[in-house]
């Protein structure tokens, strides 16, 4: 097997996009021809970047890795922190395979490393206390001195995390390392399509103009192995997380909740900490726990008539579809309408305005994601290049998340010892 392998998620992608697009890809394009094509790939649930970035990494649901939501069970907070280090995995990684190998690791912005044991690590994520700032942030959480290291070439090519300029940043500090340290295992987590799709909606001319720009910057990783002399012997896997869908209602289920008394209302729009039902959202889709579970019965009542739910899945439901078994009900949003946390807005279904987007309001979207991955035409994808991949290949087979991992591990010439639920993608592979 080859001695490198590159993996860069481009957070948003969906099958859609390269069926329509491709031809304007050349960095794509040319890995598709060169190398396998699997044209659809199924999410987990919920749909969002870490719960998904956790089974690639994985190979298995959340369920059991333990990611089960992008954020916290922190009611009270404006801004709940977020599922950032590693400790809270519950389950081997690809990275930590590598690491027990002998082999080196690089992450950049790759979802859940904050503390992980990576050589070279850039972690995602942001400071959420009045007394943090991003610097110390992002020096605690990654390689400390090689993030300065990174901010001192690169730094100018920052604008804190606005998007395109963070994945400049990152594309640059993750080509500069490939090319001096060669890792075995690189990891880089691009997010601008995701960033604009959010704003803009999914199939936008903002939308496009990022992935033309992903397409460049997998370009420049390419040239990286070509330029250190490893592109002979490098695997490349370019993924998707999740797809997204166009969205313009979003559903405050905690109002009802709170009207009924289950919850009580903060100022500044959250839960006091002494609920017995909560609302806790996964963008298109929302879980809601119960600490008495005699309610349970009740609270389907006052959901289901809410326009704008889809569909009402019980705990056994839940736990089939890989989600977190520690909630009563998980509730489907329709096409176009999403869920938040908040207790105090002007109505329980509430239309998003431009307004709302030009003033910076959190949670206020065009495009999300979260849904159910059985959703139609809401498949991700992932094109396998490299030495140890047949070429010319498109495969339609019955492929999720889960077996990303194991297809990553396999790369390497590595094997998760521990049971996980994806298989490798072998037909991907030369005799």
């Amino acid at each position: 097997m080859a001695k490198h392998a590159v993996v860069i998620s481009l957070d948003a992608m969906g099958s859609a996009d390269l069926k329509a697009r491709l031809q304007f890809l050349p960095n794509l394009s040319a890995l598709v021809a060169g190398g396998t094509w699997v044209r659809d790939v199924k999410g987990v649930y919920p749909s969002i970047t870490y719960p998904s970035h956790t089974s690639i990494i994985t190979g298995t649901y959340p369920k059991t890795h333990g990611v089960v939501n992008a954020t916290l069970m922190q009611p009270e907070r404006v801004s709940p922190d977020w599922y950032w280090y590693a400790k809270h995995i519950k389950v081997p990684t690809v990275y930590d395979l590598a690491r027990e190998a002998g082999m080196t690791t690089a992450a950049f912005l790759w979802p859940v490393t904050a503390g992980a044991h990576i050589n070279w690590n850039i972690a995602e994520i942001f400071p959420n206390r009045i007394w943090t700032n991003q610097y110390t942030t992002s020096l605690r959480a990654s390689s400390p001195l090689f993030l300065l290291q990174m901010d001192r070439k690169f730094g100018h090519l920052r604008n804190g995390i606005q998007q395109p300029e963070l994945d400049n940043f990152i594309t640059a500090a993750a080509a500069d390392t490939i090319r001096t340290k060669k890792p075995n295992l690189t990891l880089v987590h691009l997010v601008d399509m995701d960033s604009h799709r959010h704003r803009y909606g999914v199939r936008t001319q903002q939308a496009w103009d990022a992935l033309d720009r992903l397409d460049k910057h997998v370009g420049d990783l390419i040239q990286a192995t070509k330029d250190a002399g490893i592109f002979e012997e490098t695997d490349f896997m370019i993924l998707g997380d999740h797809y997204q869908q166009n969205v313009s209602k979003m559903i405050h289920l905690n109002m009802l909740f709170a009207d009924r008394g289950w919850l009580k209302a903060t100022r500044n729009g959250r839960v006091a900490r002494n609920w017995q039902v909560i609302a806790k959202h996964t963008d298109g889709a929302t879980y809601i726990y119960l600490k008495d579970s005699t309610l349970l019965d009740q609270v389907k009542d006052v959901v289901k008539d809410v326009p704008g739910v889809k569909a009402i899945y019980d705990h056994h439901d839940i736990v089939t579809f890989g989600a977190d078994p520690a909630t009563a009900l998980m509730i489907e949003g329709e096409k176009g309408y999403y869920f938040t946390d908040e207790t105090r807005r002007p109505a329980v279904v509430e239309e998003v305005t431009n307004e709302m987007l030009e003033r910076g309001e959190v949670d206020r979207y065009k495009g999300t994601h979260g849904y159910h991955p059985d959703n139609d035409d809401y498949t991700t994808t992932l094109i396998l290049n490299g030495p140890d991949i047949k070429a010319g290949q498109v495969l339609d087979l019955d492929v999720d998340l889960t077996d990303e991992g194991p297809t990553m591990a396999h790369l390497l010439n590595l094997r998760f010892q521990t049971p996980i639920a994806g298989h490798t993608i072998d037909q991907a592979f030369k005799e």
